[in-house]
């Protein structure tokens, strides 16, 4: 379990952090409140999250948003995300812009509201020359699905003979995923003391450094985030090695 702890500036920062955002609706239930207003209060977390890793250093935040087990909640829960989404992309995004942060989008967001995936993609349009933080947002994304889609593209590539058997290795697969082009997570968090991975990104944190702390994401602030940086900057990271 995490406490708040200065990280140090000239230790290495984690390249890429990815963070499963858990405990909105626990937050909420603890005050009496319904759960929208978790998610609501969420969204602030996301934006002094965003601030701080651009700050400090961070290169690439993905962010666990919305899985594919997601849509199994109450119409109405996720209706409120939806519109939280579509909120979060028109206000939001003068502060993408003035911190030179790039929006992208990794899951089946084919499944998402029309609405939704048009201001998505207008997003990452209008973001697409910044260059001091990519912003990955998981939505509708499940791992075991991601990896399923990646092994039918190269099933279909092999089937029209661009892909041999013999050339495929993880580094060949990895560019058929969601996240081709992003290196794997240095640093997952999870927020809320859940000790699950909750199908995400299963292949690419195969070595991340993991960090969980009990904070509901709605209360998750720099500090915690700077306190997750320094659990991680006294790790050693060995890759299997001595």
């Amino acid at each position: 379990m995490s406490t708040v702890a200065a990280y140090d500036p000239d230790k290495e920062i984690p390249r890429h952090i990815a963070i499963i955002m858990d405990g909105n609706g626990r937050w909420a239930k603890s005050r009496d409140l319904p759960r929208r207003d978790g998610h609501r209060a969420g969204a602030e977390s996301v934006e002094e999250c965003l601030k701080a890793c651009g700050d400090i250093g961070v290169e690439y935040l993905t962010l666990y948003a919305f899985s594919s087990e997601n849509w199994k909640r109450p119409e109405a829960e996720v209706s409120a995300l939806m519109g939280l989404l579509a909120l979060f992309l028109r206000e939001k995004l003068p502060l993408l812009m003035e911190n030179g942060i790039r929006l992208k989008v990794i899951g089946e967001i084919d499944r998402l509201p029309d609405s939704n995936r048009k201001a998505l993609l207008k997003t990452m349009e209008k973001t697409s020359g910044n260059d001091r933080l990519v912003l990955s947002v998981a939505l509708s994304y499940g791992s075991r699905e991601e990896i399923v889609r990646a092994t039918k593209k190269l099933m279909v590539e092999a089937k029209e003979g661009k892909v041999s058997p013999e050339a495929l290795n993880p580094d060949m697969f990895a560019n058929y995923l969601d996240t081709a082009g992003t290196p794997d997570p240095d640093l997952l968090i999870r927020t809320s003391g859940e000790f699950r991975i909750s199908n995400f990104l299963l292949w690419q944190i195969s070595y991340s450094e993991i960090h969980i702390t009990d904070v509901f994401w709605p209360d998750f602030r720099r500090p915690n985030l700077e306190a997750a940086i320094a659990d991680y900057q006294r790790r050693h990271r060995r890759y299997g090695g001595l």
